[in-house]
């Protein structure tokens, strides 16, 4: 198995061996980190040996301290989404790259800096944008409607009580603060301490998901990747929770071609596209090791497969979903 380079880093990433391993990089290739953060997996991509990393991060405060935290002249840094990573890179003229991986999700970094607004642990400014643009969570959750509010919860944040958190949101408006977030959760909710989580734990979630588009992101993202890689090229994945990991299973199980088989109550389908991933292998969960060192990693799940020499498919026909 290879290891990352000791460096020293202000977080640690999740599955970074079983990353490295998944991408089996050959010395000299051109490789993408398409979720930046901390510089974790660039790191281990360039002890691997890859010849070039093109690192995205829409976060300028992550863009502007890359420099420092990876100082190595095969790293280029865009400070950009990564759902168009292939547009940022025919502007730069690359089409196509060797290897691919996205860490799904807000990083440590974020959550750890309380100005961001990210974590009901500490209190600070209801914000919680990656990029530190557009609506915050406190102009959102204090102009939408209850209905609106009680959809995000339960759709992104999977809350069987989305309805009795967003009336409790709406009666506590208006908001500015993640501990006042946090509060009125709890209390629609119930709390006391030694609870397994946090109540507030899924509606951060959705709200955060929400307001930076992450699913939308995240489909964009495994079709761009899809339309860059070679042929024999490799993607790998990391998601944290089951919105994430079920968009990234249904993407690389319907481009692998292993839909149902049909029966005579539902016959097959007519022949479409061909396959444009194939190896796809089973997903990887965090060693106990690596949870005793990293508990923050309990959710993660590792997902990877090749690019086959098939074109991409044609994405006015075929949406990620599978939905026509």
């Amino acid at each position: 198995m290879t290891s990352a380079v000791p460096t020293p880093q202000p977080h640690v990433p999740v599955l970074v061996d079983e990353v490295v391993d998944a991408l089996a990089i050959v010395p000299g290739e051109t490789v993408v980190d398409g979720t930046f953060g901390a510089g974790g997996y660039t790191r281990a991509m360039l002890g691997a040996g890859a010849g070039r990393v093109l690192a995205f991060d829409r976060d300028p405060s992550a863009v502007a301290a890359a420099s420092a935290l990876v100082p190595d002249v095969r790293l280029t840094l865009i400070e950009e989404r990564f759902s168009q990573m292939d547009r940022a890179l025919a502007e730069r003229g690359i089409h196509h790259v060797d290897a691919i991986t996205l860490d799904i999700g807000v990083s440590s970094m974020q959550l750890d800096q309380a100005d961001r607004g990210f974590s009901f642990r500490e209190d600070g400014p209801l914000d919680m944008r990656m990029s530190q643009a557009g609506e915050t969570a406190a102009e959102f959750l204090n102009q939408a409607d209850e209905a609106e509010i009680a959809r995000v919860i339960r759709d992104y944040g999977e809350e069987p009580r989305a309805r009795a958190v967003a009336r409790a949101i709406v009666a506590a408006r208006p908001l500015t603060r993640t501990a006042e977030l946090a509060a009125a959760v709890r209390k629609a909710l119930g709390h006391h301490p030694g609870m397994k989580s946090d109540p507030a734990t899924r509606t951060f979630q959705a709200i955060r998901i929400h307001l930076n588009a992450e699913l939308e992101e995240l489909e964009q993202g495994l079709r761009a990747a899809e339309r860059l890689l070679v042929p024999g090229g490799r993607l790998a994945v990391v998601t944290f929770h089951s919105l994430e990991d079920r968009i990234v299973k249904r993407f690389l199980k319907e481009r692998s071609g292993a839909t149902p088989a049909g029966s005579r109550h539902r016959p097959l389908a007519a022949a479409g596209p061909s396959p444009s991933f194939e190896k796809v292998a089973k997903p990887v969960a965090p060693s106990d090791d690596e949870l005793a060192r990293n508990p923050r990693a309990r959710s993660a799940r590792l997902r990877s497969a090749v690019r086959t020499d098939a074109p991409a498919w044609d994405q006015s026909r075929v949406s990620p979903g599978g939905r026509r």
